[in-house]
């Protein structure tokens, strides 16, 4: 299959581009077929010399099947030779990785992530006032009654706590 495509030339962090016709199965900055043109993103838009395109090859080379990239299809809709590509949005891209796989699961990712993340003090003490009060407030009240009944059992209890502290 034959793709037009960018072949990157240049210095470190000094990037020059190729548009080339390649076979798909070349390497990017390997072997290609034809130059078409190149492209320096370095240059601003304005001026002329940030892109040149042999218009006709490329013509012909879209007529022979050649695909663009989407780089190189986004150029070609910028200089008119072929109607610009419509602009691809992923939101999952936006989505840290580790919150992606909740979101595939079903559910708001964003609005639960922050309460996850959250310290583990302040989540204990948020929880009660967002969820059911009156439910944990019953449960909580036999507990004391159950520590105020063995005075020595909770200080049992309490002592091993702040040592480990």
């Amino acid at each position: 299959m034959l793709k037009m495509r960018l072949s990157m030339g240049g210095t470190k962090k000094r990037p020059v581009y190729k548009i080339v016709v390649a076979d798909s199965r070349f390497p990017r900055d390997g072997r290609f077929i034809e130059k078409l043109g190149f492209f320096n993103p370095l240059i601003p838009r304005e001026k002329k010399e940030r892109m040149g395109l042999d218009v006709e090859r490329v013509k012909y080379w879209l007529g022979q099947g050649a695909q663009p990239t989407t780089r190189v299809a986004r150029l070609l809709g910028e200089n008119e030779i072929m109607p610009m590509p419509a602009k691809g949005n992923n939101p999952q891209k936006a989505i840290p990785k580790k919150d992606r796989k909740k979101t595939d699961e079903g559910g708001e990712a964003k609005a639960d992530a922050p309460k996850t993340e959250a310290p583990k003090g302040e989540a204990k003490t948020e929880a009660p006032k967002v969820e059911a009060p009156k439910e944990e407030a019953k449960t909580e009240a036999p507990k004391e009654e159950a520590k105020t009944e063995d005075p020595k059992e909770e200080a049992k209890t309490e002592a091993p706590k702040e040592e480990a502290k």
